[in-house]
């Protein structure tokens, strides 16, 4: 069983992904973002990094899930290798930040690998507004998250709209963590876990 959980930059996925992984006794797998190599340079400056980071982020991410989906585990994901494509690199690409050359180069690679995976048992899409982002990335404090700019989220948060409301790969489950704090609150957390478990076994 493949449970995968997506939203931006700030929405709760890693803390989501832990306390889920507990309750349903699931393989945890988080996005490595402290070794990406690409990750400080890219947000200093976006527009010379910005393919370099995609393909790291890219590649990393496809042999992941491949070694993960050979050994058939149940697992719990932080983020995807769709986002990778229909979110961060199209939207750098809107954003006049990666070249038409590079997009495309990126695209061809993209959609040559992803016929090798399945998708998601169940994808959980994490929908938080842009104050909501920016308090909690100001609350766990990277350093290297300080200098994100609103429009650059704001322009992520449609992405994200778009492809989940195209999305049909597989079941889906759309959470407003506006209105919920799983982290603070079990009844929200208790909440979350019966919609998922209504989802993958039609309990109620």
């Amino acid at each position: 069983m493949h449970i995968a959980i997506v939203g931006n930059i700030g929405a709760g996925k890693t803390t989501l992904t832990e306390l889920l992984a507990k309750h349903l006794n699931f393989e945890p797998q988080y996005e490595a973002v402290e070794n990406n190599p690409y990750l400080e340079d890219f947000y200093n400056d976006m527009k010379r990094w910005s393919f370099n980071l995609q393909i790291y982020f890219l590649n990393s991410r496809f042999r992941h899930i491949v070694d993960l989906q050979e050994r058939k585990i149940n697992m719990i994901q932080d983020r995807t290798i769709y986002e990778d494509a229909y979110i961060f690199a199209e939207n750098l690409y809107d954003m006049g930040l990666m070249s038409k050359r590079d997009f495309e180069n990126y695209i061809n690679i993209f959609q040559s690998i992803v016929h090798y995976i399945k998708p998601p048992d169940l994808l959980i899409y994490l929908r938080a507004s842009v104050p909501t982002l920016v308090k909690n990335i100001q609350n766990r404090g990277r350093d290297y998250e300080s200098g994100i700019r609103l429009d650059y989220l704001s322009k992520l948060n449609e992405k994200y709209e778009k492809w989940i409301n195209g999305y049909r790969e597989g079941k889906l489950l759309v959470l407003d963590k506006d209105r919920l704090d799983f982290t603070q609150n079990p009844d929200d957390l208790g909440y979350i876990i019966q919609k998922i478990e209504a989802e993958l076994y039609g309990l109620f």
